[in-house]
């Protein structure tokens, strides 16, 4: 299928590794120009040249926290203008018992998971209604729908996002402009590393038994290839998917047992 993205700017934050990377993959190759960002250079360029040896077009490489306003505007500026297509994605919070959350961790928490990409679609947004062309895609978690211990701190920011957001893509709608939510369930990434990790302090069991409980309750028997995430993330991006917007998609595998 062509996804009608041929020619049209994505930038893609936290695409070094894991879910962004795979997202800034698939939109590449649906023929997005492709503006990368992550913390640490080796790993970004890295991640560029491999994006060129497949044919994309990588037109910046912006290191540093996305949360830095310097940074959000080297991105817009790298783009060449405001882009067509925002994915906004950032690194959750550290697993930990909510009893240890202090008020700096709390107010980091929501800024990097609430408050940044709010300020990024602040600024992206016009340009796209404008245009009459934007697709704008938040990476937040499965834990939205489905709570776990230890990701209290990033499920309660994720959904303040949610909830703020799902306005916004009502006041944007009528110029195609959409606003949509990846929820990711459990996928082979560095983060699940630190799941299961913190899941086999908690059961008092080794990593590989948390990491096999872990597997067992996901009905599709695997964990997520990030792969098939970067590929929802183009399709909602594409022409096609104008007329979903203010929504919620979750790729788990069918760990969720609920019908909404």
């Amino acid at each position: 299928m062509d996804l009608g993205l041929s020619g049209k700017t994505a930038i893609v934050c936290a695409s070094s590794h894991g879910l962004g990377r795979a997202c800034a993959t698939a939109l590449a190759d649906a023929g997005c120009a492709i503006v990368l960002n992550g913390r640490h250079t080796d790993a970004l360029e890295e991640a560029a040249a491999a994006l060129r040896d497949r044919g994309a077009a990588v037109t910046g490489v912006v290191t540093g926290d996305v949360a830095d306003d310097g940074v959000q505007r080297a991105l817009i500026d790298a783009a060449g203008r405001a882009p067509d297509i925002l994915i906004n994605n950032n690194a959750g919070p550290p697993l930990r018992d909510f009893r240890q959350l202090d008020a700096d961790a709390l107010h980091a928490g929501l800024d990097a998971n609430m408050v940044t990409p709010i300020r990024l679609v602040q600024k992206v947004i016009d340009g796209m209604i404008e245009r009459r062309f934007g697709r704008i895609l938040c990476i937040t978690s499965g834990s939205v729908k489905s709570p776990a211990a230890g990701l209290d701190l990033s499920s309660g920011a994720r959904v303040g996002l949610t909830g703020f957001l799902a306005g916004v893509a009502r006041q944007a709608a009528h110029a195609n402009v959409t606003i949509n939510f990846l929820l990711p369930g459990l996928f082979a990434t560095r983060r699940l590393e630190g799941v299961h990790a913190f899941a086999a302090k908690a059961q008092g069991v080794d990593v590989a038994e948390a990491e096999r409980r872990a597997r067992a309750r996901v009905p599709a028997a695997r964990f997520g290839d990030p792969a098939e995430f970067g590929d929802a993330c183009a399709f909602l991006c594409s022409a096609q998917a104008g007329f979903i917007t203010g929504q919620s998609l979750l790729i788990d595998g069918g760990a969720y047992p609920g019908l909404l």
